[in-house]
């Protein structure tokens, strides 16, 4: 497994490929519709990103390309937040994986 760093303005991010990405290749020549595309709770159609290159919230209508952005998220708001929910939910990560490895945290 190889790794790679990848700086996104204040955050670092650590990506994780293996021998066998190179398999891996696109073979869809537009957007098409999947489960969670055509499903959907709320009701309403809007979804929102938090953009990772302009640090801004997006729609569909304005967003950037999927490798800069996390959601979608169903509010503004959450999608404001992503950063947030990102940092703590990788403080738990880490501490579990203290506890895991009899590191204490």
């Amino acid at each position: 497994m190889g790794y790679k760093a990848l700086e996104v303005g204040r955050w670092r991010l650590r990506l994780q490929w293996s021998r066998l990405d190179f398999l891996c290749e696109s073979v869809a020549l537009e957007r098409f519709a999947v489960h969670s595309d055509v499903m959907s709770s709320s009701g309403s159609s809007a979804r929102y990103y938090w953009c990772l290159r302009h640090n801004r919230v997006e729609t569909d209508d304005n967003a950037c390309a999927e490798r800069y952005r996390l959601g979608p998220y169903g509010t503004a708001t959450e999608a404001e937040h992503a950063l947030e929910k990102v940092a703590a939910r990788n403080e738990q990560w880490d501490a579990e994986d203290a506890r895991w490895s009899g590191e204490t945290p």
